[in-house]
């Protein structure tokens, strides 16, 4: 049985698209682009064409799905554990056995449950954050995390900034939807990051003093 989802839908697409635009513009330019770009369609289209279904599905997946779902995603958090026990981290496979868990499915099917959105996963800052240690400590757990997303660009250093946003073109949007450890152990990003750091660097410097023409790399981060 396959799988789809929208992101595996449209990662082909995101892949091409960042690899067009940053040969023409660079890779910074194009990570403003990628995303300014497709929501300025998105208000431009449902403001002309607002009835239209094909508008409003484009609507629907770019500027709701992918931009305002992640921030919606928070705040119902943010009001589930309000009032409601903490996981203090159960949610994390292999840790649930080990402890007592007030939560026995999946918090994307305990918020279907409570809210009837659909099944709602969330970011680090939700799931690490809010679900985990509550609004008062969210932020220090944040602050792991984003000691653990520093290693990996740690590890990219001295690889061309067009590679690193190719090779991690989708990490972005699963970073946004999906918790820190899930990204980490099931969606790639821990090999990701590993393949980085063992990526010989030689190999782009020879590329650089190729007499052939080419676009040239910007300097690694």
């Amino acid at each position: 049985m396959i799988i789809l989802s929208k992101l595996a839908f449209f990662a082909s697409a995101w892949i091409v698209a960042l690899l067009i635009l940053s040969k023409i513009f660079g890779s910074r330019i194009s990570t403003i682009l990628s995303l300014l770009v497709p929501t300025l369609i998105g208000v431009i289209l449902i403001v002309t064409f607002p009835a239209k279904n094909s508008v409003l599905f484009y609507f629907g997946t770019i500027n709701i799905r992918m931009m305002a779902t992640p921030s919606s995603a928070m705040d119902i958090y943010n009001d589930f554990f309000a009032s409601h026990p903490l996981t203090y981290f159960c949610q994390i496979s292999f840790l649930k056995p080990l402890m007592y868990c007030p939560y026995q499915d999946p918090l994307s099917i305990v918020m279907q449950n409570a809210y009837g959105f659909g099944n709602l996963n969330a970011s680090l800052f939700a799931t690490e954050g809010v679900a985990s240690v509550g609004l008062l400590f969210a932020p220090l757990t944040a602050l792991v995390c984003g000691f653990v997303i520093a290693l990996g660009n740690r590890l990219s250093a001295g690889l061309p900034p067009r590679f690193i946003l190719i090779s991690g073109a989708l990490l972005p949007q699963v970073f946004l939807n999906v918790p820190l450890t899930t990204v980490l152990l099931t969606h790639g990003a821990g090999i990701l990051f590993l393949l980085w750091y063992v990526t010989p660097r030689a190999m782009f410097e020879a590329n650089d003093r190729s007499p052939t023409p080419h676009l040239a790399f910007e300097g690694g981060s």
